[in-house]
């Protein structure tokens, strides 16, 4: 069955039979994909404390260097996820790349859930990994393809959304399985929860249409102008953009092939710039308290539970803070949001490096390194973390959309297992002035944001494309 049949039979057999709800259920479908890359990037902070635990107590025996390894591998995998799915969705679709992803997804996290040696953690986290990656990068692209102009910022931001709603889940989940049971394998559970989500992303992606952009770029226009039709208002706002792309396809036969199109210098540029929002958004640091805060909690004499249980206050800040994003982003320029976000962060980081560094281990200490940690997260989820993912979405030329937003994006992965990897040892080798290592790195990243970032605010796929070449 065609995209297209597809969609038009889900009007006539009960499903959604509006323009919004096909949108909705179909971006909720996509995001299925977010939250489990929010859950499987959380949970490790609720299992590590239990996994570093000897393995006649249950654990795995992990140290500071085996503790980084198996945080990291999930990132490294998420760095080759996001570079692969780019070519994928750009040659057979972004709805056939998600349920491939959907598979990995469950494959990964029974694999973890099972893993009996170090080793064998590692090449399952390296599994799911690719999944987590590949989502990261397809599902913002499939949301931004299927939304008009003016609803793109705030459905792309539900991708930003749901991850930090699955990182909140996961924490949650810890604290309470924790609680709840007092058994030495109680971070298996906590790992095989993580195939819920993929469960449901397999079985929803055969109920939403393909990305009509994909379809135009494959000359697939009468497909295309099917599936717009049922996700805009009115048969003249599917026109329009239908009409866009058969103007950017007739811009695009006249162009170089794609191997000479990444030759281009404004391509080069734009994959620069991408590049350079991924090595922004990891290394303010956010990771080192996504995977890490009990660990950090824990160094100020707070118990693990008491830890584990305090982390749950990371989830509820970033949800919170990213349904302030959804808000600010539609109203206020990519630039302006980040910039804010940047010199927030690195007010957050100097406080919480002054916090650890001067106060005395008590549980004055505890709440106030909590409390920095938190203000950092407002910001970051608020203004940083939904504009990065929203510009990946936007930045780069149809023609190599997939493959540039995954080649950045597996960057950012890079990025992402770089901080995760050496934030341990860091925090063992120099302690607390790591934090304010991060802070001089996050003014770096507010001059460049200054510098080098154009705004997309206001304006449609195919505009931006045109301002990108023209400004670059």
């Amino acid at each position: 069955m065609s995209s297209s049949t597809a969609a038009a039979t889900a009007r006539h057999d009960g499903k959604p039979s509006s323009p919004g709800r096909l949108i909705f259920i179909s971006v909720l479908v996509a995001t299925m994909g977010a939250l489990a890359f929010g859950y499987d990037t959380g949970i490790i902070a609720g299992a590590l404390p239990f996994m570093t635990l000897p393995v006649d107590q249950g654990g795995l025996g992990l140290n500071a260097f085996s503790e980084g390894l198996v945080t990291a591998s999930l990132i490294l995998g998420a760095a080759l996820g996001s570079l692969g799915s780019g070519y994928l969705s750009d040659r057979f679709g972004r709805r056939l790349t998600l349920r491939v992803l959907s598979l990995l997804f469950i494959a990964g996290a029974l694999g973890t859930a099972v893993a009996s040696t170090i080793p064998f953690m590692i090449a399952a986290r390296f599994l799911l990994g690719i999944a987590v990656g590949g989502g990261s990068a397809t599902v913002p692209v499939f949301i931004a393809e299927i939304a008009g102009p003016s609803r793109r910022a705030r459905l792309v931001s539900r991708n930003e959304l749901m991850i930090v709603s699955g990182q909140l889940l996961a924490y949650v989940l810890s604290a309470l399985l924790a609680a709840l049971l007092a058994t030495p394998g109680i971070w298996r559970y906590m790992l095989a929860i993580a195939m819920v989500p993929g469960v449901l992303l397999l079985v929803g992606t055969f109920f939403v249409p393909a990305s009509p952009r994909w379809l135009a770029s494959k000359g697939r226009f009468d497909e295309a102008q099917e599936v717009l039709e049922q996700l805009r208002d009115n048969k003249a706002d599917a026109q329009r953009e239908i009409e866009e792309m058969k103007t950017q396809d007739k811009q695009a036969r006249s162009r170089p092939p794609v191997k000479e199109l990444l030759r281009q210098g404004w391509v080069i540029k734009l994959l620069l710039i991408g590049v350079g929002l991924g090595f922004t958004a990891q290394f303010t640091g956010v990771n080192a308290f996504m995977y890490y805060t009990p660990i950090i909690l824990k160094n100020t004499g707070m118990g693990t539970n008491a830890a584990l249980t305090a982390t749950i206050g990371n989830g509820v800040v970033s949800v919170i803070a990213t349904l302030l994003g959804i808000w600010a982003i539609g109203r206020f320029g990519r630039r302006h949001l980040l910039m804010t976000g940047l010199v927030a962060v690195v007010l957050a980081q100097v406080a919480l490096g002054c916090v650890l560094q001067f106060l005395p281990q008590n549980l004055v200490q505890s709440y106030a390194a909590l409390a920095c940690i938190l203000l950092f997260l407002l910001f970051m989820q608020m203004c940083i973390s939904p504009v990065y993912w929203l510009l990946m979405s936007e930045l780069f030329p149809m023609q190599v959309r997939g493959l540039l937003t995954g080649t950045a994006v597996s960057m950012q992965w890079i990025f992402n297992a770089s901080v995760a990897f050496t934030f341990p040892m860091a925090l063992q080798a120099i302690g607390n002035p790591t934090f304010f290592v991060f802070a001089v790195i996050n003014v770096g990243s507010l001059l460049f944001v200054f510098f080098c970032l154009p705004e997309t605010k206001g304006k449609s796929l195919e505009q931006i494309e045109k301002h990108m070449k023209k400004e670059l």
